[in-house]
């Protein structure tokens, strides 16, 4: 039913998504989306503060708002906390070793996606590899698209009881909107600013929750009696209100997501797009700090919502779809305050509208990047305009929109898992193919072929046909797929022959400035 209190939230929302349309059209007329290296990467023009929460906006998607929260709101720190001690140390990792190398090769190479760097990496005229990594993108971002577009559905469905697929069009038309309009600058922009308002959201949560649960005492003391609820080697079973035992492989299981970092398609194009190297050590330490506090703060904020349900101000929740919704609830509560508490709800709400965009445009956008420049033209030859290629691409958003609806039209899907699995398929694939291409000078095109093949299939065997047998083998398909893929590349690269004297020189030259 909307109320008054919903129609401040609403007409917020509403100037807010508004706000994301303007974006797009200034960059449009602006031109910053008229040729490719413009749409895809932003001609090599971010400064070190848009590069960085950029980054970890398209970075952190729906998963940190409803997510992390959701899954401390059932199972407490342990399985969240470990989750998010592998996501900081990977993107510490990631930006420290990875970002400033890929800024130098790829300009050096003329790259603008992270499947032409592989290609023009490993001189693959045939684009073979093009072909290999655009099919990744395609399929694993549509899912991870997909669980964005159930975010924005749940959402609007949850608080103004608006119909879940109806909301779901509404949200995915306004980020194919400034996508398409604007391109990777528009796209960026609008990460930084989604990036703030995420951050607004996480602190006014944390405020009215504790408030509202009766202060810090009452959340700490209906924690603690929860067995293992704070302990983050147990964790809680929420079924049978007892305390698990989380050994050391779920512990190296869950770290494992950090590996997934050197694989992101949408976080590598930020390095490559930076307009000075030497700006990575500031972006560095901004995209650090940030994930650190916003992960900490989402997952205190599912230990909060459990006793703000306690108090009966939120409902109880018993599944994990239900608990991703506990900063709606929070923030519908909040709302019913005052018209103030109603437009910082609608900020809030806003925010986690913005952390789902802030991932969905990114993944659009390299996905139409592989379709139309590493598929279409690199491997299939098709020689396209500026104006060809600008509509293949803006096509194929569209297209990769469409497929991740009719995938997400399911609203009792879990965010959590569809993004771990999209993220798993990334980091297995990309992850060690990167690492290789970056730092080994005697890999080649047969070991990254072998790598890629290799990573991609046993994300799916482990996933469905390995894990399922339990025991020692239910852990995190990343990680085995990354360990398969990287021996199977180096395996290969070894047994084939040594790349050619002109590649070497370039790797050489790269390494040695």
């Amino acid at each position: 039913m909307i109320n008054t209190s919903n129609l401040m939230i609403l007409g917020t929302i509403i100037v807010y998504l508004c706000g994301m349309l303007f974006v797009g059209a200034y960059f449009s007329k602006k031109g910053a989306a008229d040729t490719s290296e413009g749409f895809y990467i932003g001609g090599r023009k971010l400064g070190p503060l848009v590069t960085a929460m950029s980054a970890e906006a398209s970075d952190m998607s729906s998963w940190l708002l409803m997510g992390l929260p959701g899954l401390a709101y059932l199972a407490g720190v342990a399985e969240a906390g470990w989750t998010a001690i592998g996501l900081a140390v990977g993107t510490y990792l990631n930006w420290l070793i990875v970002a400033r190398i890929l800024r130098r090769y790829s300009e050096r190479l003329g790259a603008i996606t992270v499947p032409d760097f592989f290609a023009r990496r490993y001189g693959d005229e045939r684009h073979t590899i093009s072909l290999i990594c655009a099919i990744i993108v395609v399929v694993f971002f549509v899912p991870y698209t997909a669980s964005g577009f159930k975010a924005i559905g749940t959402l609007f469905n949850s608080l103004f009881g608006i119909d879940y697929h109806i909301a779901m069009l509404i949200g995915a038309l306004i980020v194919v909107g400034y996508t398409v309009l604007g391109g990777f600058l528009a796209v960026s922009t609008t990460d930084l600013i989604q990036s703030i308002v995420m951050t607004i959201a996480l602190i006014a949560i944390v405020l009215f929750g504790v408030k509202n649960a009766g202060g810090m005492d009452v959340v700490m003391t209906n924690a603690k009696a929860l067995p293992g609820y704070l302990n983050i080697m147990q964790g809680h079973d929420a079924a049978s209100n007892s305390a698990m035992t989380y050994g050391f492989l779920p512990i190296v299981s869950t770290l494992a997501w950090g590996l997934g970092y050197f694989g992101m398609p949408h976080i590598l194009l930020r390095f490559m797009a930076i307009r000075d190297e030497n700006e990575l050590k500031t972006s560095r330490r901004i995209a650090s700090v940030w994930v650190v506090i916003s992960m900490s703060v989402a997952i205190f904020i599912g230990i909060v919502g459990y006793s703000v349900s306690l108090a009966g101000k939120i409902p109880m929740f018993a599944s994990s779809s239900e608990s991703e919704t506990v900063i709606i609830q929070i923030a519908g509560l909040m709302s019913r305050h005052s018209v103030l508490f109603a437009i910082l709800a609608g900020i809030i709400l806003a925010g986690i509208m913005a952390a789902t965009m802030s991932t969905a445009d990114s993944q659009l956008l390299a996905a139409a990047s592989s379709v139309s420049q590493d598929i279409l033209q690199d491997f299939g030859g098709k020689k396209l305009t500026q104006k060809q290629n600008m509509l293949v691409a803006r096509l194929t958003v569209i297209g990769i929109a469409v497929i991740g609806f009719i995938l997400a039209w399911n609203p009792n899907s879990s965010v959590f898992r569809v993004v771990s699995f999209a993220w798993a398929g990334f980091g297995a694939t990309f992850g060690p193919t990167m690492l290789l291409a970056l730092y080994w000078k005697r890999s080649n095109k047969a070991g990254t072929l072998a790598g890629l093949v290799v990573g991609g299939v046993m994300v799916f065997v482990w996933k469905f046909l390995i894990a399922p047998m339990g025991g020692a083998l239910a852990i995190y398909e990343l990680l085995p797929a990354f360990i398969l893929a990287l021996i199977a590349n180096i395996i290969v690269s070894l047994a084939t022959k040594a790349p050619d004297k002109a590649i070497v020189e370039v790797y050489e030259e790269v390494h040695n400035r």
